[in-house]
């Protein structure tokens, strides 16, 4: 696999990451837009769709924050592959333009091209498919910064969980800019349990959680942070999370991790699966 594909499908990725909305976030928005009986919160709401459809019409990022690039890769390993795509992030930085946020996290040394150690992120699953299915999130620091762990007892069991995430979410309140999406990481280890909540960010607002147990929790917690009044930008109004998504993994007996990772309402993503032959499909969706 030639780097030059892969660097191709990283620009590709992340323009329309940063300059369009997945169809089922744009449509939780208008919904939302559409049932919200706060006068404010309802202008709020049409500002962002407005916004959104500029973004998209002009081919320039929805927020001036552009994040941090997030990326998921799925199936058979491609030669080159970190390599590829980091020129990618690279020439993303210069041609759409991106700002430059990575840092150093100490000497806060900007190197002006997204790029360093560590960073982009990039998390590989090995499947036994025909292709390869790479995933970019591009993540801002307003929602990343509300993101919360807990290592919570066995015996605080399911209460347990949904105070903490009710907690998060209040304690955030406006700084996430909702409405957000809210990921949440149940079990495993607490590192796995944060995994599993950024994870959970990429599962559509349209479709149910195929494990019914979860899928209750998510409409319940869903109901009832709309019920906190928080609203759009924080200024009060009926819809501060557009959904919910739970993802878990078994744990230790005696623990019971639980990990929230927030996403304000400019939920970038965007997918690409590249073939054997080097054909390439992309989609703003996600794949099923």
């Amino acid at each position: 696999m030639k780097t030059s594909l892969l660097e191709e499908v990283t620009v590709n990725l992340i323009r329309t990451a940063v300059t369009t909305l997945p169809e089922d976030v744009l449509e939780a928005l208008r919904r939302a837009e559409k049932e919200e009986t706060s006068g404010i919160a309802k202008q709020q709401l049409k500002n962002i769709l407005a916004n959104v459809a500029a973004a998209e019409r002009r081919s320039l990022p929805m927020c001036q924050d552009t994040g941090i690039p997030i990326f998921f890769v799925k199936g058979r390993c491609i030669p080159h592959l970190e390599e590829g795509i980091r020129q990618g992030v690279a020439r993303a930085t210069a041609e759409i333009p991106l700002r430059p946020n990575v840092v150093h996290p100490l000497t806060r040394h900007n190197p002006g091209n997204n790029l360093g150690q560590g960073m982009p992120y990039l998390h590989f699953e090995p499947a036994d498919l025909d292709h390869t299915e790479i995933t970019v999130m591009t993540k801002g620091a307003g929602s990343e910064n509300m993101t919360m762990l807990a290592m919570l007892t066995p015996s605080q069991g399911l209460r347990g969980i949904k105070s903490f995430v009710l907690e998060t979410v209040l304690r955030a309140g406006g700084n996430p800019c909702p409405p957000t999406i809210v990921g949440l990481g149940i079990g495993g280890s607490a590192d796995e349990a944060l995994f599993l909540s950024k994870k959970a960010l990429l599962g559509r607002l349209d479709r149910r959680n195929k494990d019914q147990e979860l899928a209750e929790l998510e409409d319940e917690l869903k109901e009832a942070l709309n019920q906190t009044g928080i609203g759009p930008m924080g200024l009060g109004g009926r819809t501060t999370v557009l959904g919910v998504r739970v993802e878990a993994a078994y744990c230790h007996t005696a623990s019971l991790p639980a990990a929230i990772t927030l996403q304000c309402w400019a939920a970038r993503r965007a997918s690409a699966r590249i073939m054997k032959d080097g054909s390439v499909l992309y989609s703003r969706e996600g794949f099923e």
